[in-house]
């Protein structure tokens, strides 16, 4: 507990205690002479009234001075005022201790589900070690370090900038940002991101991105910023208690006034007043609804998954249809060489060395999937003279020979007679040296394992259509679609291509709205490379891979899933759906309980002690509810 809840908690339990004891007293021996008297009793019981209460009224009176007078605050404090005027001593102070009871319980788990996410503060790094040219150690501030910086990770201590490791090997620990468990191995050659921690090993990484662009940034700069961007169930719920409380005062006022005129009895139709107002106080939804979006989001975070606003997460409980980018998001995003194919009388080691010779001299995936299949060792500049030939592939000199490395148009522009090889799960690069064709090479990309299941478990939570977008080939893409079993998928689109789709569907949706279905229906996209920040954008709500998506990505998206494990998404959805049920679940039972009891309460059929019940114990029992969300961690 914070220092405030502890001195709340400890106002509350004297203010209790003294209370206990003065009811023991009126109600078996009586107060002895003037303390017997009206006055008397007004001037004891005022005691914890006020050691309890004194915020509460504090809070009070600065609203009427500020002209913000119509909150709970001073309808608690109407209230308790009123009933002290009717003589109703004991009542006053019972609802104001219990009304304070809820505020400490509401005000702790408020706090336990804001910890519940911002504990992801905690992997921002104090210091970074940076090697100077001299061999020395510097010990700076981690927005100091520069690209291309060496920086020295020691055992225990946190990744401060996005780099690539240089030196060592380790086990890290990613379970502040990804949620998993299981350290990660980190060798020479691997990117390792911010806000990890390094195992057992020394590690020597070359910062690849400053301290302020770095993942790690990024993830507390969307944390800060998820509270702010409100649900439409939490803004409905901010405009209903802004109308609501100066509509109870004006009904607690009639009622205090109106009837006594025709019936007497004034101080009975003032106690009912109060009672009404007690009754009425709307703390119970105010809190409770946000709460259940805290609780929601906090639960994603554990799972390694980040929504950037409760707006979102309630996006997220409608969604209707999931419109996924194929290459690394579907699929692994790294190829492989999975077949080759030689010409008659032409070697396989010749050929592909010729390939792997030409693709050297590319950045392509697929060049270095051809590198990586050829295992031996290759001196630089063997390759010179090389054209690109922007969509067929490349033609570069090796040695005295002119190799061609590229698709069929290639083949056939260049006029060399190929033998095509059909096969529609691979991407084929045709292989051709002074004019004679060598053979082929058949690379093919590997669908993630856990996309399968995604697939079917998202359909699973009520997701009704799956549609897979892609700049692959129609071949390709149809066997990557039936694998995967989903529902639709569109090939060989640029990236305006992929937006004009969304439209599309969102337009599809439109119309499926017109013919009398859910209007709240949603439509999610999934990518995480650059070329997919305009879809993200333009979707209702946009997913993106963290861990290898691009920075752009990552910006335009609302939800990020930081070790880009696509199976996190129907266990998203399923959080988003409990964590909305929760919320409407908390404003039904609110609601019944308050309509009821002010009935029953202006009647005057319940007095102030159920009063209290329909305040306080709707109010804890909604928070109750609330934070079942928190224990949400298996979902």
């Amino acid at each position: 507990m914070s220092k405030r809840l502890k001195r709340q908690l400890k106002q509350i339990l004297i203010g209790l205690s003294i209370f206990a004891v003065l009811m023991v007293v009126e109600h078996t021996c009586g107060f002895p002479g003037i303390l017997g008297t009206r006055w008397g009793e007004l001037v004891l019981y005022l005691i914890p009234y006020l050691i309890a209460g004194r915020d509460v009224v504090k809070k009070c009176f600065l609203g009427i001075k500020n002209r913000q007078l119509l909150d709970e605050c001073f309808l608690m404090t109407l209230a308790t005022v009123g009933a002290f005027v009717t003589g109703e001593n004991s009542e006053a102070v019972a609802v104001m201790l219990f009304y304070q009871v809820g505020e400490w319980f509401q005000s702790y788990a408020v706090g336990k589900s804001r910890r519940s996410i911002t504990e992801l503060m905690d992997i921002a790094p104090d210091f970074a070690n940076v090697e100077r040219a001299d061999g020395s150690i510097e010990e700076v501030d981690p927005e100091e370090v520069q690209i291309g910086d060496t920086l020295v990770i020691r055992a225990g201590e946190k990744i401060p900038v996005d780099g690539t490791v240089l030196e060592g090997q380790s086990m890290v620990n990613t379970s502040a940002l990804t949620g998993e468990s299981v350290p990660r191995s980190a060798v020479p050659g691997d990117q390792i991101i911010s806000g990890c921690i390094n195992g057992e090993g020394l590690l020597k990484i070359r910062a690849e991105k400053k301290y302020e662009d770095s993942t790690m940034a990024q993830i507390l700069e969307l944390v800060e910023n998820a509270s702010s961007k409100k649900s439409k169930t939490e803004n409905f719920i901010t405009r209903f208690a802004r109308y609501y409380t100066p509509i109870v005062v004006a009904g607690a006022v009639i009622l205090a006034l109106i009837p006594p005129i025709f019936t007497g009895n004034w101080m009975n139709w003032m106690m009912r007043a109060c009672t009404f107002l007690v009754i009425s106080c709307p703390c119970a939804l105010v809190i409770s609804v946000p709460l259940s979006f805290f609780g929601g989001i906090g639960a994603a975070s554990n799972i390694g998954v980040l929504v950037k606003g409760s707006n979102y997460l309630e996006q997220m409980a409608h969604l209707d249809t999931v419109v996924s980018d194929k290459t690394g998001t579907l699929t692994e995003g790294v190829f492989h060489v999975t077949r080759v194919v030689p010409a008659e009388g032409v070697l396989e080691e010749t050929m592909l060395r010729n390939a792997a010779i030409v693709e050297s001299l590319s950045t392509h995936p697929i060049a270095k999937s051809i590198q990586a299949a050829y295992t031996e060792v290759l001196e630089p500049g063997l390759a010179r003279d090389a054209r690109n030939i922007s969509g067929q592939g490349l033609i570069a000199k090796v040695g005295d020979s002119t190799v061609y490395v590229g698709n069929k148009r290639l083949m056939e522009e260049n006029g060399i007679d190929y033998r095509e090889i059909q096969d529609g799960e691979s991407t084929v690069v045709y292989v051709a040296a002074d004019g004679k064709f060598q053979g082929a090479i058949l690379i093919s990309d590997e669908i993630k394992d856990s996309a399968v299941k995604a697939i079917r478990e998202m359909k699973q939570e009520g997701v009704r259509h799956v549609v897979m977008l892609t700049g692959d080939r129609k071949g390709i893409a149809e066997a990557v679609a039936e694998k995967l079993s989903v529902d639709e998928f569109r090939a060989e689109l640029l990236p305006a291509d992929k937006v004009q789709a969304v439209e599309e569907l969102l337009a599809r949706m439109s119309g499926d709205k017109k013919d009398g279905s859910n209007g709240k229906k949603k439509l999610a996209f999934i990518g995480d490379g650059i070329n997919d920040a305009p879809v993200l954008s333009r979707a209702d709500v946009g997913i993106a891979m963290g861990s290898m998506g691009s920075d752009a990505a990552i910006e335009a998206a609302d939800v990020v899933i930081m070790d880009d494990d696509i199976g996190k998404i129907p266990r998203t959805i399923r959080i988003a759906r409990q964590t909305v049920g929760i919320a409407y679940q908390n404003i039904a039972f609110a609601l019944f309980i308050k309509i009821l009891f002010l009935i029953l309460g202006a009647l005057g059929i319940i007095g102030m002690w159920w009063a209290v019940f329909a305040d306080v114990g709707v109010a804890v029992i909604c928070i109750l509810n609330s934070m079942r969300m928190l224990k949400r961690k298996g979902l």
